[in-house]
């Protein structure tokens, strides 16, 4: 659906992107994870044929960005961070008038308008002047705006930004449910959001592509972690001490039980599991760590 190959763009002296290429598949829901001025605009404001790249090839859906751009961007669908809404129209009338402004056929209008409601949730709402609806519901309006021509493809840029916590659960559900019908690229700078909607995530970062993998790939590590339900002399030197550990950490665990995450470079828990039955450790737990997207981006950071 996606592909990107060597784009650069600069501004001035100032280089946004530097040679980044990713492809997206049809039917993923992709991360565009960075921090600020790592280069998700510009990455975004490319991929909508709002800016041209100084170098390389963006193809949507198979068409060419740069020479196609009308025909790709029949084929988006746009939220933008701070949606561009018209407050003194009412749901109804503003739709209506983006049906328009997308050249969508009458005949078609009002069913695609009515699916883009109920999808969004705006049914008793249509009547309603824009100004009056909560920051919830205009977001919603938002959505309803760019998924109501079924985009092959949705970009939306920020779309829980300042949502209470019960609106940003019922806009998870509904991108969720949108990418049943639509490839979606979900830029945020909320890593939980990403954590709970998305497959995969690209992170950019001085305007490279520093990560492109699969959450499940992501939090896969080959550590351990360990909890005794009593403290153990000589547990720390044991572990260190089996093949393949690099190193030993003791923290204190959920409950004041006495942890250790143990750094190895292979699967390590049937060694400690086996270590631990042979000398009658009080074993409280034994898992696989884990890596969490902060912990994994912060790295990147950190190490940039």
């Amino acid at each position: 659906m996606i592909q990107v190959d060597g784009v650069k763009r600069a501004y001035g002296a100032i280089q946004a992107l530097n040679g980044i290429s990713f492809e997206v598949k049809a039917g993923e829901i992709v991360g565009l994870l960075g921090p600020n001025g790592a280069g998700k605009s510009t990455t975004i404001k490319i991929l909508t044929g709002f800016l041209h790249p100084d170098e390389g090839t963006v193809r949507i859906d198979g068409l060419d960005v740069l020479t196609q751009t009308q025909q790709v961007q029949r084929n988006i669908g746009y939220l933008a961070e701070n949606t561009p809404l018209y407050p003194t129209l009412s749901v109804q009338t503003y739709l209506k008038w983006i049906a328009d402004m997308r050249e969508v056929p009458t005949n078609d209008q009002r069913k695609l308008i009515s699916d883009a409601v109920i999808a969004t949730g705006l049914q008793n709402h249509l009547t309603r002047p824009i100004a009056q609806l909560s920051k919830g519901y205009r977001q919603r309006v938002g959505l309803a705006q760019a998924i109501l021509h079924k985009p092959k493809l949705l970009i939306l840029d920020e779309p829980t930004v300042g949502l209470d916590p019960t609106q940003i659960v019922e806009i998870r559900g509904l991108i969720k449910r949108l990418a049943e019908h639509s490839t979606i690229l979900f830029s945020s700078h909320i890593l939980s959001e990403v954590e709970a909607v998305c497959d995969r995530v690209i992170i950019i970062m001085n305007g490279q592509i520093r990560a492109d993998a699969r959450l499940d790939d992501l939090s896969a590590t080959t550590n351990a972690v360990i909890v005794l339900s009593d403290p153990v002399d000589g547990v720390e030197t044991a572990l260190m001490a089996l093949d393949g550990v690099s190193a030993v950490q003791a923290f204190h665990a959920h409950g004041g039980y006495l942890g250790y995450r143990v750094i190895a470079d292979r699967d390590i828990c049937p060694t400690i599991y086996d270590l631990a039955k042979q000398n009658g450790y009080p074993l409280r737990e034994l898992r696989p760590d884990t890596l969490t997207l902060e912990a994994f981006f912060n790295q990147l950071a950190t190490s940039a």
